[in-house]
């Protein structure tokens, strides 16, 4: 074998497993394997879990909040203090700043990302090609997967259109959207499935990024996803406006997004810090209905979305913080709501993404986090140290953690 972990906890309150790696894949799973290894970890009932999937970021934005402060927090003041910053982006400096992005997100445990790539006729393709690159450069540390990003919209900004089936020829492996930046919103829906539908590609919206439900566009995806036979290859991120929906409105939504089976991804890093600006008092949380739609059947995720610049003016590329937000702003702290947290950053955007192989299993690929801590349910409230991180067999992280109390 080229790597043998004893000793792990898989489960909670389960026996602890030996995991056999070889040739990039988890060979055998099973009590006290008799085996040598060129690498022998000693997990000592620490927990092992699948590496983190990092279902919605933005690489190339990233790292700019000192440049130009949004000073409102506001989207609005966001989306303008970006656009005026695009234009000064070298390809240099982009990639300066995603490299050191993508190896925080590395070291913390993520070994798989989907990433938006904006371009538009001001700023050319300069940051896409960067993002592109990177994940060349990237592919033995992570696995990166490029949306074609519009974030300026297609038909405010004559040129785009053309630039979208650009990066899919460039190969973009997702088509993104932004219909609410955009009009007309349901144009802007239909000519992203067009593309993706030529492409044979999946579909990323940004959606519905607001306080309130007036102009939403959530439910026409829906419906336009069944009838185009898109049905699990759709994911909307932010969808922050369900929030602000009644229940006996929001469920034939949430009844329609399992149907269509769309993965949400919740940003709350990013969707707390901009939600309820304009709130004087009882300021709303910003946050989709995440307990909701888990229990509907969606398939709800966890993501970063933006680090330190106009939309996100913090971040450490930690996605185990980031589901840590996400439990007391979405009430997940209870006995029956803690142990679905993890899988909104493991398992459910490995749904999201399309990753098959992806898992603690004999025969998949080993991509693994073993973690400082030995409770399987507090994997995220413990907010462990990553000890050793293991991409495609090989160890790329190693974190050795020294405590002293002197009494």
């Amino acid at each position: 074998m080229d790597i043998l972990i004893k000793k792990a906890r898989l489960e909670e309150g389960a026996e602890l497993q030996d995991v056999a790696i070889k040739d990039g894949k988890i060979a055998a799973i099973g009590h006290a394997i008799d085996a040598d290894a060129k690498q022998v970890i000693e997990a000592n009932g620490k927990v092992l879990v699948p590496g983190f999937i990092e279902g919605h970021i933005h690489l190339d934005k990233a790292l700019i909040a000192d440049r130009l402060p949004n000073k409102s927090g506001t989207l609005k003041e966001a989306i303008e203090v970006t656009a005026k910053l695009k234009p000064t982006f070298t390809k240099e400096d982009i990639l300066d700043r995603a490299q050191r992005t993508i190896e925080m997100l590395i070291v913390n445990g993520t070994t798989h990302i989907r990433t938006h790539a904006e371009f538009d006729p001001s700023q050319g393709f300069t940051g896409f090609e960067a993002i592109m690159e990177l994940k060349e450069k990237y592919k033995s540390f992570i696995d990166m997967q490029v949306v074609a990003f519009p974030q300026e919209g297609i038909f405010k900004a004559p040129g785009t259109e053309e630039m979208m089936f650009q990066a899919m020829e460039a190969g973009a492996d997702v088509v993104g959207g932004i219909p609410y930046n955009d009009s007309p919103a349901k144009e802007h829906i239909d000519l992203v499935f067009e593309i993706a539908k030529k492409y044979g590609k999946p579909i990323d919206f940004h959606q519905d990024f607001k306080d309130d439900p007036d102009g939403m566009t959530i439910e026409y995806i829906c419906e336009k996803t069944i009838t185009e036979g898109y049905e699990g290859q759709v994911s909307l991120g932010h969808v922050t406006a369900l929030g602000a929906v009644p229940k006996k409105q929001l469920e034939p939504i949430i009844e329609g997004l399992a149907k269509a089976q769309i993965s949400i991804m919740s940003l709350p890093a990013t969707d707390l810090h901009m939600g309820g600006r304009n709130d004087e008092y009882n300021v709303r949380r910003g946050l989709t209905p995440i307990r909701a739609l888990r229990d509907g059947g969606v398939n709800m995720c966890i993501a970063t979305n933006n680090i330190r610049n106009a939309f996100t003016p913090y971040g450490t590329g930690d996605l185990v913080q980031t589901a840590m937000l996400a439990i007391p702003t979405a009430h997940l702290g209870g006995a029956a709501d803690l142990p679905t947290v993890l899988p909104m950053i493991t398992t459910n955007p490995a749904k999201a993404l399309g990753i098959k192989d992806y898992g603690i299993e004999v025969g998949h690929t080993a991509n693994l986090v073993l973690l400082d801590t030995e409770s399987v349910t507090n994997a995220i409230i413990d907010l462990p140290t990553r000890l050793f991180v293991i991409k495609d067999g090989r160890v790329t992280v190693k974190t050795e953690k020294i405590v002293t109390i002197y009494r």
